[in-house]
């Protein structure tokens, strides 16, 4: 398992969550950051999903 970070934005760049979650591979990942982004009613809101090396996983703007 690797530790993923899943971050949303405000308009004006300011964090409104940063939460690390388990995942066993890139895809696992991203649906797990699909589903906190769901869960956390932040779906619409700029949003980043990255891999403990960095590799952009998931995003929206």
């Amino acid at each position: 398992m690797a530790i993923y970070t899943v971050t949303v934005f405000d308009k004006t760049g300011s964090k409104l969550l940063d939460e690390n979650f388990d995942a066993s591979t890139d895809a696992d990942a991203k649906v797990k950051g699909e589903a906190i982004l769901k869960e956390k009613g932040y779906e619409e809101h700029t949003h980043r999903c990255v891999s403990p090396t960095g590799k952009l996983i998931l995003f929206h703007r």
